[in-house]
């Protein structure tokens, strides 16, 4: 074999380190890159635009654990790329974004789509770094996943200069290293076990970090045995089947539900894989005054909503083992528990058969739940959708439904649903977006028809930014810019070669949605929505009074 250039000796050692796909688009300025990628083991898949490669190698970061990788060249390719990246950084999903950029001899003056990427990106990655010297490859990359797949997981960027990735370049690919398990110290489980065994109502809140940490096992034990309901985040969603007994389903929303009233009459919040940026604790605790045991791979954050009791830090499947070692009580869940999830439930099941149209989203995500197996993937765009995703659509496993939570991305579920399907081909995936959000990255359902990743699009289409008219109602009590047109959708699908379909009655959905997700090419479902709930929701959680 000849002399590696930079941008080969880069893509080893990207295959060094197990990666399978770069999403992305070709520019003058990767020239070298994509001709490196062309006679490797890693698959470029080519998208439509750069924020779909970002919002790509977001969810597969999110699915995998391991670190989804994205390519652009300079200019409006790398700002293009930015929206997703950030989207990762916030939301805890490991990735890597390569961007092209002018040789290094045309940095010092004014120079065609030139800027300073390293600068620009810094504020939404964990580390970023240009290559300046050929031999300094094999480390950036590696110090670049081992940043990016560190609790918490995040985003990073590397900056390749296209004179650099010219360059003959020597080293070999570094090997990643074995990460030790942290474990908590003995101190911090006696005290937690202390303070839970006097608890008279204790409650956990969970998040996404105990998917991260693969507790999920674990926290269905501990939750069980000590007789503890457990409430999770948007992205905490399936860490305890929403089937068990315990289980309060989700909390998130922006304003009072049923399940507010379980933080209301608790008098211990164990917040275990939690991250401050999925539910504020100003939302749950307003005055600092509920006691707070922390539970997670990395330190809280400093909030005055948010002072814990115990601090523990380490594994988290361990740290709940350790903990129900040491406590004494009889793991009798108190009875408000039990009360407070029948009416959870009772207000969920009430849609089963509401047969109003256009459909209310209650009774949409319903159905959704109804045809989707337990291990199938939801992946949810941001609008007035992702409310009534995120209260309704409930899981049995951990990521099976994605949401953009931290950034709350519009865009992410089309592009989001390629990268599902690629990670799990067996499963059913369907991406959940608005009409707004579906026009925003629709152009990806090219991708998705080339790649060969067959899902289904559920768009929610009331014509607006129906979650901007939900808040400027509430707040001014009329709306203001938010509605448009859109295009004929099951025309716009068979234009692109995919499967069309519109539902006309409630009793169409649920047969619409399984014939859909038999189909061999991607599918496009088109539902009116009817976004009066919205309003009727505002209006039921201002009356809400916790009876228990």
């Amino acid at each position: 074999m000849g002399e590696l250039n930079t941008a080969e000796l880069l893509v080893r050692c990207l295959e060094n380190e197990g990666v399978s796909y770069v999403f992305g688009l070709p520019g003058e300025e990767n020239l070298h890159v994509l001709e490196a990628l062309k006679h490797s083991s890693i698959q470029f898949i080519t998208t439509r635009h750069e924020q779909g490669a970002a919002f790509m190698a977001d969810v597969y970061g999110r699915l995998t654990g391991k670190a989804g990788v994205c390519l652009s060249t300079l200019g409006p390719g790398a700002t293009n790329l930015m929206t997703g990246v950030a989207d990762a950084n916030l939301d805890g999903a490991p990735l890597v974004a390569i961007t092209g950029q002018v040789g290094t001899d045309r940095m010092h003056i004014e120079s065609h789509q030139y800027l300073d990427l390293v600068s620009m990106f810094e504020p939404v990655t964990k580390w970023n770094a240009q290559i300046v010297r050929p031999s300094n490859t094999p480390e950036i990359i590696r110090k670049a996943f081992k940043i990016a797949q560190t609790e918490k997981p995040g985003a990073v960027h590397i900056d390749l200069p296209e004179n650099i990735a010219a360059m003959p370049a020597e080293g070999d690919c570094l090997n990643p290293d074995s990460r030790e398990t942290t474990y908590a110290s003995f101190r911090s489980f006696n005290a937690a076990a202390a303070a839970i065994s006097k608890a008279k109502n204790p409650l956990i809140l969970v998040g996404n970090g105990a998917i991260r940490a693969d507790a999920s096992e674990a926290l269905t034990e501990f939750a069980t045995r000590l007789g503890i309901p457990v409430v999770n985040t948007f992205m905490g969603k399936g860490v305890i089947p929403y089937t068990h007994p315990l289980s309060l389903w989700t909390v998130g929303l922006q304003q009072r539900d049923i399940v507010t009233c379980a933080f209301e009459k608790t008098d211990l919040a164990i917040a275990i894989g939690y991250d401050l940026i999925e539910y504020s604790p100003k939302k749950w605790n307003p005055d600092g005054t509920t006691p707070i045991i922390h539970i997670g791979t990395t330190s809280a954050e400093i909030d005055s909503s948010y002072i814990p009791l115990v601090e523990i830090v380490g594994d988290i499947a361990d740290a709940l083992t350790e903990i129900m070692k040491r406590v004494d009580c009889q793991g009798e869940p108190n009875p408000s528990a039990a009360e407070l999830r029948a009416e959870i439930r009772e207000d969920y099941e009430r849609y089963a058969n509401d047969d109003g149209f256009p459909i209310k989203p209650q009774k949409i995500i319903y159905d959704l739940r109804q045809v989707m197996g337990p291990e199938d993937i939801a992946i949810s765009d941001v609008g007035a959708h992702k409310m009534w995703m995120a209260r309704h659509y409930h899981c049995d496993s951990p990521n099976t439904c994605i949401i953009s939570n931290g950034f709350a991305a519009m865009g992410i579920a089309i592009p989001g649903a390629i990268a599902a399907k690629l990670v799990h081909p067996d499963k059913k995936v369907v991406a959940v977006t608005g009409d707004g959000g579906f026009m925003m990255n629709c152009q990806e359902l090219e991708t998705a028809l080339r790649v060969g990743t067959p899902f289904v699009t559920l768009i929610f289409n009331d014509n607006g930014y129906g979650l901007i008219e939900w808040k400027q109602i509430n707040q001014f009590g009329e709306p203001a810019f938010i509605h448009f047109t859109n295009p004929d959708f099951v025309k716009f699908a068979e234009s692109m070669g995919l499967k069309g379909y519109r539902v006309e009655s409630a009793q169409d959905l649920i047969p619409t949605l399984k014939t859909a997700l038999e189909q061999d090419v991607p599918a496009v479902i088109d539902c009116p929505v009817d976004y009066r709930e919205n309003l009727r929701f505002s209006q039921k959680s201002g009356e809400l009074s916790c009876r228990i």
